[in-house]
């Protein structure tokens, strides 16, 4: 079967753009490396593919005009199979008419010291993972200038929302214990700045990338509301969709790097808590200019948000 939309993974990012795609009719086919998901979207097909094997990317994505790269290794191996993965991807799709929209995160800025983050901003990445997305970034937008094939990329902050991530910091660990009237547990200072992103404005800012010419060659912050939301506000607002005092607690990086002694995602995550100790805030408003998107607002999103893990208890 023919399609003209191809989803690579088939976790929170990749579920969001494809209930996107089928709200605007399109032809839609996630890929994984099980070929399985939960509640798929209705009318998405889903198939089964090593992504790492550039002849199977050509063999899924053939006929597509946009592919969606929201495939990714473990945490716990981003520099050593991340940008084999993407690598393959990209040989797999050169060539062909497919454009290839990236989902990249902030990790290539590096420390911003509490600058409100631009797309211009220079790759000053001194984690492992900062590293590995820079290199990941660069290396796919030189693929672009040198007409192998149209590249864009979207970048988001921490994700909240449907589908909701294990590892994120306003994910799993929050919204569960809140809903059972328990503390929220969240990380660094809570009490400054930290931009979100909601999952579902994440899925439609890349179906709009795929869609629009002028994105091709450049990456682009998704639209965020209120990017300068603290995360005691964040909770605040989640406590009171529950109709519930709230209780919180927080880590520090001293608290993380021990977890990390147990929990290998813990332990990887201790080096991106410098996100969480200064201002962390994102400028979206070359894509809300260019695009005319605007993202969900705040209390909406939790609203739905609540809604969702209400609806999946935790395993």
């Amino acid at each position: 079967m023919s399609v003209n939309h191809v989803v690579l993974g088939t976790g929170a990012i990749g579920r969001a753009a494809a209930n996107e795609l089928v709200k605007r009719g399109e032809t839609v086919r996630m890929v994984s490396r099980s070929g399985k998901m939960d509640e798929t979207p209705a009318g998405v097909e889903v198939v089964s593919a090593d992504l790492y094997d550039s002849a199977k990317v050509k063999e899924v994505t053939r006929g597509a005009k946009v592919v969606y790269q929201a495939s990714q290794p473990e945490y716990t191996q981003w520099p050593e199979k991340f940008p084999s993965l993407q690598k393959s991807i990209i040989d797999g799709l050169s060539g062909s008419e497919a454009k290839l929209v990236l989902v990249e995160n902030l990790y290539m800025y590096g420390e911003v010291n509490g600058s409100s983050m631009t797309e211009d901003m220079p790759h000053n990445a001194h984690t492992r993972k900062g590293k590995t997305r820079s290199e990941m970034s660069k290396a796919a937008f030189e693929a672009h200038k040198a007409g192998k094939l149209k590249v864009t990329a979207a970048r988001g902050s921490d994700f909240f929302g449907p589908w909701g991530l294990p590892t994120a910091a306003m994910g799993e660990r929050t919204f569960y214990p809140m809903i059972a009237g328990k503390a929220a547990s969240l990380v660094g200072n809570i009490d400054i700045p930290h931009t979100h992103t909601f999952i579902p404005d994440f899925g439609k800012a890349l179906v709009i990338l795929g869609e629009r010419s002028e994105a091709d060659g450049h990456a682009w912050h998704v639209p965020n509301d209120n990017p300068r939301v603290t995360q005691r506000e964040m909770a605040k607002m989640i406590a009171d969709e529950l109709g519930l005092p709230l209780k919180v607690s927080a880590m520090g990086k001293a608290m993380m790097w021990m977890g990390g002694l147990f929990i290998p995602e813990a332990k990887e995550s201790v080096e991106m808590m410098y996100e969480f100790e200064k201002p962390f805030i994102v400028d979206s408003s070359r894509f809300e200019k260019t695009f005319g998107m605007k993202a969900t607002p705040m209390k909406d999103a939790i609203k739905t948000t609540v809604a969702w893990y209400k609806s999946h208890p935790q395993k």
